[in-house]
C-alpha cells in the first residue's frame, strides 16, 4: 500500500512538471498570429511580452493559462487527498516545468502567474496577504517587479503565521525564492535605473 501510494505521488510530480511545461504564451502566439513569441519583443514567453506582441487578448489568455495550470496541479493534489507537502512538491514541480520546460529546451517563463495560481488554491489567505503586500510595496517603490519580488519572498512567512507547519513552510521557501531568483535580470535593470 505504501509503495503504491509513493508510486502515485511520483506520477503526480512528473505530471505536474509536464503540465508546467505547457507554455501558454508560446501556444497563444502560434494560434493567434502564427509567430514564435521567443523571437519577438523581449523574447520572454510570459503574459507581459504576449501582451506587448499580441495585444490585450494575448496578455489575458497567457495570464489565465499560466495561472490555471498551477492552480489545477495543486487542486488535483487536494482532490486526491495527498498530504500538503506532496501538494507543495507538485506546486514546485509545476513551477520548475514552467521555468525550465522540456518541450522548449528548458527555456521558459518567469513563473509569476503560475506562482499566484498555485498559492490561491493551496492557501488563499496567504495569497490575499501577498496581494496586499504587493500593493503596499508598489505604493512605495512604484515598480511592479520590485513589489512582486518583495511580496513573493514573504509568502512562507504568511503561511507559517496561520498554519505553524514547519515542513510546508520550508517547502514554500524554495518555491517563492525560485520565482524571485529568475527575475534577477529585471532586478539588475531596476538597480541601474535608480543609480
Amino acid at each position: 500500500m505504501i509503495i503504491q501510494m509513493e508510486f502515485q505521488w511520483a506520477l503526480y510530480l512528473i505530471a505536474s512538471y509536464l503540465v508546467g511545461g505547457i507554455m501558454t504564451g508560446f501556444l497563444v502566439a502560434k494560434l493567434i498570429k502564427g509567430v514564435d513569441l521567443r523571437l519577438l519583443g523581449s523574447g520572454n514567453i510570459g503574459a507581459r511580452n504576449a501582451g506587448r506582441v499580441l495585444g490585450p487578448s494575448g496578455f489575458v489568455l497567457t495570464l489565465a493559462g499560466d495561472i490555471l495550470k498551477a492552480a489545477a496541479v495543486v487542486w488535483a493534489g487536494i482532490q486526491f487527498q495527498y498530504p500538503p507537502y506532496i501538494q507543495l512538491l507538485g506546486f514546485l514541480a509545476v513551477i520548475l516545468g514552467h521555468l525550465y520546460p522540456i518541450f522548449l529546451r528548458f527555456h521558459g517563463g518567469k513563473g509569476v502567474a503560475s506562482f499566484i495560481g498555485g498559492m490561491i488554491i493551496f492557501h488563499p489567505i496567504s495569497a490575499v496577504l501577498v496581494a496586499a503586500a504587493f500593493l503596499l510595496f508598489y505604493g512605495i517603490k512604484r515598480s511592479l517587479t520590485v513589489a512582486g519580488l518583495f511580496a513573493f519572498a514573504l509568502t512562507p512567512f504568511f503561511y507559517w503565521l496561520f498554519e505553524k507547519q514547519w515542513l510546508e513552510t520550508l517547502l514554500l521557501i524554495p518555491i517563492s525564492f525560485l520565482v524571485v531568483y529568475v527575475q534577477k535580470e529585471d532586478i539588475k535593470e531596476r538597480i541601474k535605473l535608480t543609480e
